[in-house]
């Protein structure tokens, strides 16, 4: 079968951050170079990240993609090409102010992540922010979405879809073990990819990166999706695809999960098998 009959077919989705991103967050020269001589011959390639749509527009520069991208672990589907929204899930409002009671019993205050009058924003209690919180805000000094609230109620303005908690292990497992067992959210634990914090990501149950991705096969017009991925955000989504590969650095449970391993992030494992599958 020629390449054209089985890419036009196929929706390509990566995770980003330990997949198709350096450890330095960026996508190298070669999977830049790569991917968009893929992309100019015709395949769907699409990133399903964790990611704000700002962040991971930063973080892939130099990619020519057109498709919309997945956003916030599936809360958003964003195409930056058009500026259009083709999907957001929001929390309700008791939800949201649930989820921020637990945190507060257990010393935790998140980033909360908002929609207010159209314009994405990022609230954080001031005076409060653990140290690993105060190392992402320290890279982010420019972002027009940061937003410091001085009382908690703040951190509930607008339209909430997304709480982000950086902490230490110990403290951020206790409220894990509270609301991964709550069957109106998701909640993700996992290790940063980049340094020692651990993250905590709490989304409405219906954004997920399987629900985003079978969206964008259906609003695309594909038949069948193959993904990459690395840890645990992108489990459920391994769950949906046709094909799913694991990096070489992936957690060993996910490889289980994958159709294959792919080489490593630092070795552009995603865009070399890309290359492969495809005949470049």
């Amino acid at each position: 079968m020629c390449y054209n009959a089985i890419i036009m077919k196929t929706l390509f989705v990566s995770d980003l951050d330990g997949t198709l991103l350096t450890k330095e967050g960026r996508v190298s020269d070669y999977s830049c170079e790569r991917l968009n001589r893929m992309l100019d011959a015709g395949m769907t390639f699409t990133y399903a990240t964790a990611r704000s749509a700002v962040s991971a527009r930063r973080a892939t520069q130099g990619l020519n993609i057109t498709a919309p991208a997945v956003y916030y672990n599936g809360g958003l589907i964003y195409n930056f090409h058009t500026g259009e929204v083709l999907r957001a899930v929001l929390f309700q409002e008791d939800v949201a102010g649930y989820i921020l009671s637990v945190l507060r019993n257990y010393g935790v205050m998140p980033f909360a992540y908002s929609a207010v009058e159209k314009q994405e924003r990022v609230s954080w209690l001031v005076g409060k922010e653990s140290e690993g919180m105060k190392r992402y805000l320290s890279y982010r000094k420019d972002d027009k979405r940061l937003a410091p609230v001085y009382e908690e109620g703040g951190l509930l303005t607008g339209r909430v879809f997304y709480f982000k908690c950086i902490g230490p292990f110990e403290q951020l497992a206790e409220v894990w073990n509270i609301l991964k067992y709550d069957t109106r959210i998701i909640c993700i634990f996992h290790q940063e990819t980049y340094h020692q914090d651990f993250w905590m990501e709490i989304s409405p149950r219906e954004a997920t990166k399987a629900n985003a991705v079978t969206f964008l096969k259906q609003q695309l017009g594909c038949d069948r999706i193959v993904c990459f991925g690395d840890s645990s955000n992108d489990s459920d989504m391994f769950d949906v695809c046709e094909e799913k590969h694991a990096v070489q650095n992936a957690d060993d449970w996910l490889k289980a999960k994958a159709t294959s391993v792919v080489g490593y992030c630092e070795e552009d494992g995603v865009a070399k098998w890309l290359e492969s599958y495809s005949g470049f």
